[in-house]
Order: C-alpha cells, then structure tokens, then sequence
C-alpha cells in the first residue's frame, strides 16, 4: 500500500488480502453481472460532460461490493474512491486511488463531523463531477458540501431494503439528483426513486 505524499490517497498495491473470494459475487466475477445506470441518468438530465470525474463513495464491507457490481457505468471513466481504511478495502480496490475516511460512522456523531473536514478536503482538490454513493453514513457530508458546490449526487440503496429505506438513504433522499432502488416496492412508496431491479 503507497500513500500519495501531496493528495493524501492511498493507491493500493499488491498485498495479501484474503478479500480474493470476495471478488466475486454468486461465482461470477465482479461486473459480469452489472446493471448501468445510463438509461436512468439521462432521465434525470445528469450531463455527460466530456470526461467526468467520479467519486465512488461507500462504507467498507457490503456497501462497496454494491459499488463494485456498478463496474459497467464507472470502469471506463475518471474515478476515485473513498471508504475505510481496511484489509478488505484495500483487497477490493486492489490497483484504483482510494481515499480514507473516519470510521466507524454508524451513529458515530464525531466521526460525523471529521468527515465534513475530509469531504470538503476531497471534494476541493479532486473535483469530481459526480458523486455515486451505497452508503452507509460516510455519504451524508459528502452529499451535503457536494450539493452546495453543484456536483451531481447518485444515491444507490442497497438490495435488503425492499420497501423502505436505510437511515443514511433517508437522509440523502432529497439531495439526491438520482436516487435509486432495487426494488419495485420501495420506488411506488418513494416517488423520487428510479428502479433499476436488482444489481447482483
């Protein structure tokens, strides 16, 4: 693992992980199975500029596995990641420029407020164009500073919420330009919410 000296991201090297069987999903590799969200983001009159700068936003854990399975819309594009600094983070992110930020963040309310400092940090020096979030609560300063500087935010709710929604997706709900769910249930009780079914 290489820490960049002037950014302070991680660019994550070979190492031993344990995370190899965590990079598939139901046997298939990671992205063989995505589900992109083109049709939705040209609905929701997201621009296309000419290269857009993407930060992946996540908890460690089974809210980045979400991410990961989104590898059909951002594989090809500009990106960073933000997310824990942990074993299986740096496993998954294996090669990519991540970030790391406070954890943990459930109801942590310090931690909540260092994430504003490491957001506005971030969101400053890499100007991403937009902001694809899982979840859990590291989203929520993310999407608060990223609104008020104009970036475009895309929530995705995880899959177990079937008509309802996470904490962090409730607080998120209306900055979102893009809110997505994975199931029918929960877009006819949210009316904002576009469903795309199921990503795994």
């Amino acid at each position: 693992m290489r820490r960049h000296k002037n950014d302070g991201a991680i660019r994550v090297g070979s190492e031993p992980s344990g995370c190899e069987a965590a990079k598939t999903v139901a046997g298939q590799p990671l992205g063989e199975r995505t589900r992109t969200m083109e049709s939705a983001k040209r609905i929701h009159g997201i621009p296309e500029s000419v290269s857009p700068r993407i930060c992946l936003l996540s908890s460690s854990g089974g809210h980045l596995l979400h991410l990961l399975l989104l590898k059909g819309y951002w594989e090809k594009r500009d990106r960073f990641w933000v997310t824990f600094d942990k074993e299986d983070a740096r496993g998954l992110l294996e090669g990519e420029k991540m970030f790391p930020c406070r954890f943990p963040t459930n109801r942590n309310i310090r931690n909540l407020f260092r994430n504003f400092a490491v957001a506005a940090r971030i969101l400053y020096k890499e100007k991403p164009d937009i902001l694809i979030s899982t979840g859990a609560a590291v989203a929520v300063p993310f999407f608060v500073l990223g609104k008020l500087m104009g970036k475009k935010l895309v929530f995705v709710e995880v899959f177990d919420r079937v008509d309802g929604l996470t904490l962090t997706g409730k607080l998120v709900y209306r900055l979102a330009d893009l809110f997505i769910v994975q199931w029918e249930e929960a877009a006819r009780k949210y009316k904002r919410a576009v469903c795309l079914g199921s990503i795994f």
